[in-house]
């Protein structure tokens, strides 16, 4: 019994992810009558547990140990099994980032249980109470929606930035278990020292405002208008999947199925075709305003305002219409 969720925290900071999934954990608790359980692995973490407790964890269970300090597989994996099989929830829901990627598979396979990866949609099933798990397939052309019948936990990874953080009002008690995890299993990799790389700019996920390009950009030159307007509203640049395999763009600044999921209050898709593959990143921003030659283009099928032209033409003019300088 439980909707639990594996809490991300690197350097007692916590993932977003960790929070938005603690706002869909409640949702799903609430229809099955369960409890919002949240695994907070670490050392010296339990200054987080506040937090935890206004965004939904109505139980916290602390891994606190000095091999849980930096992410190993191995140890995490080993120490999160073991938790998970005293305690049995009924669901596990796990960020699907880079270690949530990593780990989730492993546990998968200690706990002998099914795994939905990549989810952008989950809910119960009234007759069965059962976990719906929906993400896309063949492609991102269709959505399927899998579900684990005779399992248990039900384990899902969920992509960062489809879901909605929910804060608590008034939760009268939060029970914090501190769960034993040692002795743990020497790992096999030696972590020597941890340097955390600079980033000046916003993530994709907490950004308010992206201005995004695609293949009708035409490359850099396109790009570079781009980072202008981006400049002047204050937004952050992403691409399509084609922007970063043509070097326009970093990975991390792919939105699409197989980049990032965001929900901002302002999306700008210029010369955005509107595949399925990117939409489905992106389609659930506040506000979207699309600008692309081709009026049958499928992202005006999702955008609030269109505008039909030649973003090199475009950009400068609202440039101009901003700030008052010909671009």
């Amino acid at each position: 019994s439980g909707v639990w969720v594996l809490v991300e925290q690197q350097q007692g900071e916590l993932d977003p992810v960790s929070l938005e999934l603690l706002g869909e954990a409640q949702q799903l608790a609430q229809t099955l009558g369960q409890t919002v359980g949240a695994i907070l692995p670490g050392k010296d973490i339990g200054n987080l547990t506040a937090t935890l407790t206004r965004y939904g964890a109505e139980k916290i269970y602390l891994l606190d140990h000095e091999q849980l300090d930096s992410y190993q597989t191995e140890v995490y994996a080993e120490v999160i099994a073991d938790l998970v099989n005293l305690h049995k929830p009924e669901i596990l829901l796990i960020g699907a980032t880079s270690r949530g990627r990593n780990l989730a598979p492993r546990l998968a396979r200690r706990l002998k249980t099914g795994l939905t990866a990549d989810c952008t949609a989950l809910s119960i099933d009234t007759d069965e109470k059962i976990l719906l798990q929906t993400r896309p397939a063949f492609g991102g052309n269709i959505m399927a929606t899998i579900a684990c019948r005779y399992s248990r936990p039900q384990m899902a990874t969920v992509r960062p930035g489809v879901m909605q953080p929910v804060e608590c009002e008034g939760k009268e008690s939060v029970e914090i278990i501190n769960h034993d995890v040692s002795p743990v299993t020497k790992p096999d990799i030696t972590i020597l020292e941890a340097i955390r790389e600079a980033k000046k700019k916003v993530r994709l996920g907490e950004a308010k405002i992206i201005i995004a390009g695609g293949r009708g950009t035409g490359g850099e030159v396109g790009f570079k208008l781009i980072e202008k307007l981006a400049e002047e509203f204050g937004g952050e640049v992403a691409g399509t999947r084609i922007a970063v395999e043509e070097g326009w763009v970093p990975v991390e600044r792919q939105v699409g199925q197989t980049g990032q999921s965001v929900r901002p209050e302002l999306y700008i898709a210029c010369g955005i075709s509107g595949a399925i593959q990117h939409r489905a990143g992106m389609q659930n921003s506040r506000y979207i305003i699309a600008i692309n030659k081709d009026p049958g283009a499928p992202i005006f099928s999702v955008a609030d305002w269109g505008i039909v032209g030649d973003l090199h033409q475009i950009i400068p003019e609202i440039l101009t219409q901003v700030d008052g300088e010909k671009v």
